[in-house]
């Protein structure tokens, strides 16, 4: 039977937790009135993004072998480095792309195409130069606590804009990373859905076939009018022991996660049936190619995500750590993302969703400019190059730079503070206002920190 216990996985599901931290402010315990959680929101001022999609690049992409052009280094290939070991040049060419004319290499062909749609920004920073570390920063703006996600921060600014889907979706995101998705401290609502399991290719779903969306979303022993029923009895036991005791948050997030549960067994498996997609889209995403049909179904379900209204997605892909077989590994690793990148950013365009849905790509940090075991690079934090896409940013724009070799930014720093609160920016967020109380104090995505990249806007 489906009992309240499965019930309760699958909206653990919904949200990365089972402990369901609480919607403080709720009415009345009978359900009548109540505010949804992830009901829209007004932003601070008015947006130039209304939802995103981070490409997460785990392991640290090499920028002075993709968007962090180094005529110099190749000049000095095999020269003595900054900090010891022999400078390597780039394997790859790099040629200016598009009417704008960025410097982009030949390890990514296809998204060179979108040149004069990505505005660089190739002076990146973290404090971190260890990968959880970094990838954790990357997320929460910390590394030395477990606090709320990008994305979470986001959902709670903003909510959402379909009440029967979550607001945030990470796709498949590494085992261990729960924090990367998570609350933290805020109401466990706001965290991120996990779609997909590590190291397992997606499946297209349709609807009556094979496929997996979100665990136990499929009931095979109630109708759907037997699960009302039964879910209608649990939540009167749960509005009761909120009635008795006024204030319990704990018992606030359960009935309304339950009640998202309830309407994801719809929603989501219709929302991931992808056989309605032409042959055309499939292409362009790549799905029905060996290299990049995984991550080409990812960056599909991402764009049919945000379009039915989910306020941010995250889509990870691994395995960029190169110490040794750069060459080889490296373009491995871009060839299998390279054409669903563009492809997604295609889609979105010709569908007049890009203008206000940001895109955004990137990994935890660099790679130095000196060789590894000879065909390898090494962890760079001080300097490396994320992007960005659409959502009000400037297409075809380079910002910031780093030293003549790669090693460390020197021009318009942005740290990942800074970073923060320009995403934040364009999502209509003033990052200074928005702030969670917890333990006695107002906390933020970016702390005490944080400058807007003002030269980025459009």
């Amino acid at each position: 039977m489906y009992s309240r216990r499965n019930l309760l996985k699958t909206a653990s599901a919904g949200f990365g937790y089972l402990a369901f931290a609480g919607m403080a402010n709720r009415a009345n315990a009978e359900g009548a009135g109540d505010l949804n959680p992830l009901s829209p929101k007004s932003p601070h001022f008015a947006p130039r993004a209304k939802r995103v999609i981070f490409l997460c690049m785990q392991g640290g992409p090499s920028h002075v072998d993709t968007f962090d052009y180094k005529p110099q280094l190749a000049k000095d290939h095999g020269k003595r480095g900054k900090y010891g070991g022999s400078l390597l040049k780039s394997p790859w060419q790099f040629r200016q792309r598009g009417d704008s004319g960025l410097w982009i290499s030949d390890v990514f062909p296809e998204v060179a195409k979108q040149a004069d749609d990505l505005c660089l920004i190739r002076s990146m920073q973290c404090d971190q130069p260890v990968h959880p570390g970094a990838m954790t920063q990357m997320h929460t703006g910390t590394a030395q606590f477990i606090r709320p996600s990008l994305g979470a921060w986001t959902l709670y600014g903003l909510g959402t804009q379909n009440d029967s889907l979550p607001g945030f979706v990470s796709l498949s995101p590494p085992s261990g990373t729960s924090r990367n998705y998570g609350s933290s401290f805020l109401p466990a609502i706001y965290g991120g859905t996990k779609v997909g399991r590590t190291g397992r290719s997606i499946p297209r779903f349709s609807r009556g076939g094979s496929g997996e969306s979100v665990p136990d979303i499929k009931n095979p022993n109630l109708s759907d009018k037997q699960q009302r029923r039964q879910l209608d009895y649990i939540q009167s036991l749960n509005r009761g022991k909120l009635q008795r005791e006024q204030y319990h948050p704990g018992v606030e997030g359960v009935i309304e996660s339950y009640e998202l549960a309830f309407r994801m067994q719809d929603a989501m498996p219709e929302l991931m049936d992808t056989s309605g997609e032409s042959e055309k889209t499939l292409a362009m995403y790549g799905v029905n190619e060996t290299a990049t049909s995984n991550f080409g179904k990812q960056c599909l379900l991402a764009r049919r995500f945000v379009e039915a209204g989910v306020r941010f997605v995250e889509v990870t892909h691994g395995n960029w750590d190169q110490h040794v077989n750069l060459t080889t590994d490296h373009k491995a690793r871009a060839e299998a993302c390279d054409l669903p990148i563009a492809g997604l950013l295609r889609d979105l365009k010709q569908r007049d969703l890009l203008k206000d849905t940001l895109v955004i790509w990137g990994g935890e940090f660099g790679r130095t400019p000196a060789a590894q075991g000879g065909d390898g690079r090494n962890h760079n934090n001080k300097g490396y190059t994320t992007w960005m896409a659409g959502g009000g940013v400037k297409g075809g724009f380079s910002y910031g730079a780093t030293d003549e070799h790669g090693y460390e930014a020197i021009e318009n720093k942005c740290h990942i503070h800074d970073w923060h609160a320009t995403i934040l920016h364009l999502m209509g967020l003033d990052h200074e206002q928005l702030t969670y109380r917890y333990a006695g104090r107002d906390f933020r995505l970016t702390d005490v920190h944080g400058t807007i990249a003002t030269d980025i806007l459009a």
